[in-house]
């Protein structure tokens, strides 16, 4: 398998979580065709925030197989780009998907999401 690499999404990450059978889950459907998983350093922040303390447990084992990215400059500045255009058409998303869009257009890898809904507004971000 090439070196394929996607960004997950935190609404990914809580299907797999919730879902009883994981072979429905949107994160198994697509494992065998990437060989790297990253998430955002904000969707870290998401997964953690609305956990328990049980759930941190699940959590902490799930993301030692993940790399998290952390926000940097140049993904701060996509986000103001990104921003910028999204306000000129009226289409503003959360602050949080347009931090984990720019993450992803910055580093050129596609996103993994079951909220294609805000996502797809981002014309330079490549779905899956």
């Amino acid at each position: 398998m090439e070196n394929k690499v996607v960004l997950l999404d935190t609404s990914v990450l809580i299907d797999y979580f919730r879902k009883k059978d994981k072979s429905k889950t949107r994160f198994l459907q697509i494992a065998d065709h990437f060989s790297a998983f990253k998430i955002s350093v904000i969707t870290e922040y998401e997964i953690y925030s609305g956990s328990g303390s049980l759930q941190a447990d699940y959590w902490n084992e799930f993301l030692r197989h993940v790399s998290v990215i952390p926000l940097d400059s140049f993904a701060v500045q996509t986000a103001v780009k990104l921003n910028n255009d999204l306000k000129r058409t009226r289409n503003q998303i959360d602050i949080a998907d347009l931090f984990i869009a720019a993450t992803a257009v910055s580093l050129n890898i596609p996103v993994c999401t079951l909220n294609k809904r805000h996502f797809d507004r981002i014309e330079s971000l490549q779905l899956i």
